[in-house]
């Protein structure tokens, strides 16, 4: 595990929300990234102890050295922290003004189980990685 570790609360029973869970696992070369599906005890404190509502939230929460971020600063930090191309990309994602960006972002968010569909329970993390996963 990297020195830098980083925790991703994310919604564990939406599908867009564990394919980018997945997407992470993939591409985080370096481990940093650990996880916490906001249903869990340990991902509904986590939102609760930074002002994000554990019962209907609108974003998922960033946790990088103790720094909370959210919406669409979330999503560059995690991209930029990925390197190569997702870095790229998170730069030029940077460069739209968060006054554009983050309401794209709170409308996907509001709308994710009807865009992309809902699970019945929570993701079960594979035992290669479930050392990645805070319960």
């Amino acid at each position: 595990m990297s020195s830098t570790t980083s925790i991703v609360v994310f919604d564990g029973v939406c599908h867009l929300c564990n394919g980018w869970v997945y997407f992470l696992l993939k591409h985080d070369k370096e481990k940093r990234f650990m996880f916490a599906a906001m249903q869990t005890t340990a991902g509904k404190r986590l939102l609760q102890e930074h002002g994000l509502d554990p019962d209907s939230p609108v974003s998922f929460l960033l946790l990088d050295n103790h720094v909370p971020y959210t919406d669409s600063t979330a999503i560059i930090r995690i991209l930029s922290q990925l390197g190569g191309r997702w870095r790229v990309i998170s730069i030029i994602l940077s460069c739209l003004p968060r006054v554009l960006r983050d309401p794209i972002y709170r409308f996907i968010a509001r709308h994710r189980y009807r865009l992309f569909g809902r699970k019945s329970q929570c993701m079960v993390p594979t035992s290669e990685v479930a050392q990645r996963f805070i319960e």
